[in-house]
This record gives structure tokens, C-alpha cells and sequence, in this order.
């Protein structure tokens, strides 16, 4: 019985060893990974607000590339108003707006390729293709419900918990074309996740809490009711576009990471 305790107690303090290692892994890695945050949305000079956050990106290759998801980008700008696609840099009152161009998007994948002006950001380094193993730690920093909370980037931690298929959702059956129905019989396969995302944290790099290698991009959240009821009843499922994807949509516009 005596024996049987002692076991008890050391593998629950080998345990515990593990889980504030993971921590301190965490930490030291987002020291890393915050200065190549950003918020993604409109800049409305003549508006107030002024600015309007949709989502979230990282930089990458040189420092003035941007990645987010497809469907974080604005539909459409109002001139008038004298809208303007742009990427928030920094935290709270330091951020600054930078403007951005799209250099290219693959809506099947729901990823986009920003370029911002000016000086360029600490890029964070692409992890590999291959899709990395079920059960490993990693982590997300993003900014959950847009500027509610403030400029301020919010971190999630989880494990892979599954690589599994995936289709896009359509509006209506209007919407379903040739291309949406070989997709439906060939999905490709996402990361799902087992941490909590909001609105807002669409485009956030997925890295490993170790490395800090962005292994995937945050796309979309398993909602158990209504999309009104995501930040009331989060469903703690989540979802990520595999890195391998953005290796295409680099290749294609002949970006270097």
C-alpha cells in the first residue's frame, strides 16, 4: 500500500514537472511570436470609429507579407468614405495602422496574402509540410471578438485532436457550383483542435508551443446553436488550415518565406 502511494505521488509530480515545463515553453515562445501579430480589418478616416477589426494575421518571409483567411477580408470598400484595406501593428494605444494590398487569396482554402508599407515586422517561421502528429501542444494568438477586448492579442493553448476532413459551407444552393461539388466528394483534410476560438480570431497563426513554427492558420469554430451563441456557449472545437496549404498559394505568387 505504502509502495503503491509513493508511485501515486511521483507520477503525479512527474506530471506536474511536464505541465510547467509546457508553460515555460509557452511563455518564452510568445515572447517570440507577439511582434508578428496583427489585427486585420478597414481604416475609415472619415468614420467613428475610424477603425474596424475582422480578424487576425501574422507576418512572414521578409517581414511585410501578411497571412489571414480569405474570409476575413472586406467584400467590398466604400470610396466615398475613402476606405482603406489595412493591418493593425502593435498593442493597445501604440498600435498603428498600416495600409495593405491583396496579393493573392484561395477561397478554397480560405487563406489570404497581404503586403504591407512601411518597415517590416518580425516574421514567424513556417513550420514544415507534413501534417504533425495527433496529440501534439500548441497554441494561438489572435484577437477573440475583434476590438471589443482592445488591441490587446489573447493566447490559447490545446492539443491536435484530430486531422479530419472538411468542406466549405454555402449560404444557399445557389451558391453550389462545379467546383464546390468536386470539393464536396474530395474534402481535404484541417486540423480540429480542442481549445476555444471567438470572432475575431480567424487568421491566427497555429504554432507549436516549443518551436513557435506556424503549423497551421485558424479558419473557422464548431457552433453548437446559433453563430450569436459562439461567445456565450463556446463549443471548445476549432479548426485550422494545414500549412501545407499556404506553401501553395506562396508558390503560386512567388513569395519567399
Amino acid at each position: 500500500m505504502i509502495l503503491f502511494f509513493r508511485r501515486t505521488i511521483l507520477i503525479a509530480f512527474v506530471s506536474l514537472s511536464a505541465s510547467f515545463a509546457v508553460y515555460a515553453d509557452l511563455a518564452n515562445t510568445l515572447e517570440k511570436v507577439k511582434p508578428s501579430v496583427v489585427a486585420i480589418g478597414v481604416h475609415t478616416p472619415t468614420g467613428r470609429p475610424q477603425n474596424s477589426i475582422n480578424g487576425t494575421g501574422f507576418a512572414i518571409g521578409n517581414g511585410q507579407y501578411i497571412v489571414t483567411n480569405h474570409h476575413v477580408l472586406p467584400t467590398e470598400l466604400d470610396v466615398s468614405l475613402l476606405q482603406q484595406m489595412a493591418v493593425f501593428v502593435g498593442s493597445g494605444k501604440t498600435a498603428k495602422v498600416r495600409k495593405a494590398q491583396i496579393i493573392g487569396t484561395s477561397a478554397k482554402y480560405d487563406l489570404a496574402l497581404l503586403k504591407i508599407e512601411g518597415a517590416p515586422l518580425p516574421a514567424m517561421k513556417l513550420a514544415g509540410e507534413s501534417f504533425i502528429r495527433e496529440g501534439s501542444a500548441v497554441a494561438f494568438t489572435g484577437f477573440p471578438i475583434g476590438a471589443a477586448l482592445g488591441l490587446y492579442p489573447v493566447t490559447h493553448r490545446g492539443i491536435i485532436a484530430s486531422i479530419t476532413p472538411t468542406i466549405v459551407p454555402v449560404e444557399n444552393a445557389g451558391s453550389i457550383n462545379i467546383a464546390m461539388l468536386k470539393r464536396l466528394r474530395d474534402p481535404y483534410l484541417v486540423y480540429q483542435l480542442d481549445a476555444t476560438a471567438y470572432p475575431g480570431n480567424s487568421g491566427s497563426a497555429l504554432y507549436d508551443i516549443e518551436s513557435g513554427a506556424v503549423i497551421g492558420v485558424i479558419n473557422k469554430v464548431f457552433v453548437q446553436e446559433t453563430k450569436e451563441a459562439v461567445i456565450s456557449k463556446p463549443s471548445g472545437i476549432t479548426y485550422a488550415i494545414p500549412v501545407k496549404y499556404l506553401y501553395d498559394l506562396l508558390r503560386e505568387h512567388k513569395v519567399k518565406w
